[in-house]
């Protein structure tokens, strides 16, 4: 077991930012008023390509990695049992929480208005917390064992290992197709039918097994940029550094683009580059505004969504479902209503629906920051 930080590490706020905005853009993209068409680019590609809304998953486990940066040595210090009890304890709750929250509320109404149960074996089991959970897993079990410069190498065993699964074991000539990828058949043989995505053009999984596993390197890529800022973040050599690796991986990322093309819904190996790239950038441009400038506008807004970013994610997610079970006419349920009756009526086409995702952010944000003022942090 290698110890890669020696002393008791600095919080940096711009992390903190970092994490926030990610939060209020996860709900923004989750929640667009009806009535109208998003902004393209805050619209997830349908299948190849890449927009603003393919970032935000990425950077959520980019975050994950941050976090786990500054908790690692703390973790190093513990006995091994320990260490374990501890990880394995916070990977089941995340994935219990994602499980439910895809299996409320639980009931629905027949055709006939009776009452019934979901069934359990309609729900479906992967997610984005069940992904945060599994990548959180590998990539701490990981660091507490390895070294930085070995994870590197993993990253690097993962991503070329994954390119040569999915074009051996997919369909012969059409390998990325989403009926005939090895994503699509390995979820399905293992998951089942009854177990996955079902909303897309065809039953396929954006969050299965097997494309999880290039996202550990989302999380790794996270946790190694945590560990460089706290060493050299507040300076101009270290935010140089983080841009030129930047730049090196988005290339990268486009020349290999050429042969396995961005696709957020099978994470493929230069998704992951460019995303972690993308990343790093965002995050030299914060280090530099909040850490060296000290700029300060809009910055509490953001820690807001950063202080409790899991919660805050449930309640968005979950409220929202609840609204659309709400009924308010014959066609129209509470959310379409508000965004239908009252934004699309003042802000006719995607700027409403774009206003309205606003508008239900300050909702979930609002929650944040009355937890915030009580002191009220809920963590795993």
């Amino acid at each position: 077991m290698e110890n890669t930080i020696t002393q008791k590490p600095q919080r940096f706020l711009s992390l903190d930012v970092f994490r926030g905005i990610t939060i209020f853009l996860m709900i923004i993209v989750n929640t667009p008023g009806t009535g109208a068409h998003l902004y393209p680019y805050l619209v997830h590609a349908h299948w190849f390509g890449f927009t603003l809304a393919d970032l935000v998953f990425p950077s959520f486990l980019f975050a994950v990695g941050n976090a786990m940066s500054f908790s690692m040595l703390k973790m190093q210090k513990m006995e091994p049992s320990q260490v374990w009890a501890k990880i394995v304890k916070r990977t089941v709750i995340i994935f219990l929480l994602g499980y439910l929250m895809y299996w409320f509320p639980f009931f629905t109404f027949g055709a006939d208005g009776h009452f019934m149960w979901k069934p359990i074996d309609q729900t479906r089991i992967m997610g984005v917390l069940q992904r945060i959970a599994l990548a959180y897993f590998f990539a701490s079990i990981i660091f507490y064992y390895l070294s930085e410069k070995t994870a590197l190498i993993i990253s690097g065993v993962i991503l070329l290992a994954y390119w040569a699964i999915l074009y051996i074991f997919g369909q012969p000539g059409a390998q990325l197709e989403m009926a005939s990828n090895a994503v699509t058949r390995f979820d399905m043989s293992v998951l089942g039918l009854g177990h996955i995505y079902k909303k897309d053009s065809i039953p396929f999984d954006p969050e299965g097994l097997l494309s999880t596993l290039p996202a550990i390197v989302n999380v790794i890529g996270g946790y190694i940029a945590g560990v460089f800022i706290q060493k050299k973040g507040k300076s101009f050599e270290g935010i140089s550094k983080l841009l030129m690796v930047a730049f090196g991986l988005i290339a990268l990322a486009f020349w290999w683009n050429l042969v396995f093309p961005f696709a957020k819904k099978l994470w493929t190996s230069s998704f992951v580059l460019y995303t972690i790239g993308w990343d790093l950038a965002i995050m030299a441009v914060l280090v530099y505004a909040i850490e060296i400038r000290k700029i300060k506008f809009g910055i509490e807004y953001f820690t807001i969504f950063g202080k409790n970013p899991l919660f805050i994610y449930l309640f968005s997610e979950l409220f929202y479902v609840v609204l659309r079970m709400i009924p308010v006419n014959a066609h129209q349920d509470a959310f379409e209503w508000v965004s239908e009756q009252i934004f699309q009526q003042i802000f006719p086409g995607p700027f409403g629906a774009l206003v309205t995702a606003f508008a239900y952010v300050m909702v979930c944000w609002l929650l944040g920051w009355w937890l915030n003022k009580k002191r009220i942090y809920i963590k795993i």
